[in-house]
């Protein structure tokens, strides 16, 4: 990001800027909107990578809560049976546009309604930042063998923004998705975890329409959040990057891999 684009962001008003947040589609997990005006650290593990990697010796696979689809579609090369779920309607639409072609199928399903597959169905089930791990009904879907390989999003994730619009929360919800709580849900469930990795990343927020489209788009961030019940508070937070630059918060990631018993 260039401070001195005359048409850059940060040459524009607030009101500019919070409209054209505002005018920006949120739909699918396709974060190009993005580039110049906010960036966070990715985890050193490559999830995507991996995924890509695990995904090309399966023979049958399931991504729960896939979003738009965009990250199992990056993968070079999908197993002849996949199956992807997706709770909310404009997200199945773009999913099943994005993996129809690679011969993928989108089942529309509640993210906390029961998984609509029989027992033993996949040999590899994946998921990117799922809103909860269902853990028994993970280890039904598994295949005796089978693996569970995802990231999520862990303890206290991008609480410096919520925190900044919400004031300081209870010490118990810092704790929530912690990854010693999932490691003890997936054994609860039967699985076997093979390996739990956590890193806190780096955010950083160039200017205001960033923070109105993260918060359009992370909906659970900040609940209800509109640009008029906050309008005080976003044009201070405006001004202090004007005056201090970017704004700065702390993703909380971690990778899990567990597998289900062999017998």
């Amino acid at each position: 990001m260039n401070p001195t684009d005359p048409t850059g962001p940060a040459a524009r008003s607030f009101q500019e800027l919070v409209d054209e947040a505002e005018a920006a589609p949120t739909d699918g997990w396709d974060f190009s909107w993005f580039e110049g005006r906010a960036t966070e650290e990715r985890p050193s593990w490559g999830y995507a990578r991996a995924m890509g990697e695990r995904l090309a010796g399966a023979a049958a696979a399931l991504d729960i809560q896939t979003g738009g689809g965009e990250v199992l579609a990056s993968a070079p090369r999908l197993p002849r049976l996949t199956v992807a779920t997706e709770g909310w309607p404009p997200n199945v639409a773009r999913a099943t546009a994005l993996l129809h072609p690679r011969g993928a199928v989108v089942v529309a399903s509640p993210e906390d309604a029961p998984l609509p597959f029989g027992d033993g169905a996949f040999d590899l089930v994946v998921s990117r930042h799922p809103v909860t791990p269902h853990w028994t009904e993970i280890a039904c879907v598994l295949r005796p063998g089978g693996t569970y390989f995802a990231q999520h999003v862990g303890p206290a994730s991008a609480f410096e923004v919520v925190e900044y619009f919400l004031g300081p929360g209870p010490e118990a919800q810092r704790g929530n998705r912690h990854p010693d709580g999932e490691r003890a849900g997936a054994e609860a469930a039967g699985l076997e975890v093979v390996e739990v990795r956590a890193e806190r990343l780096r955010m950083e927020f160039h200017d205001i329409g960033a923070v109105v489209h993260f918060l359009r788009k992370v909906v659970w961030m900040v609940p209800g959040f509109t640009v008029d019940a906050y309008r005080p508070r976003l044009l201070r937070l405006h001004e202090r990057i004007r005056a201090e630059g970017p704004f700065v918060a702390h993703s909380s990631r971690h990778l899990i891999e567990a597998r289900k018993p062999a017998t």
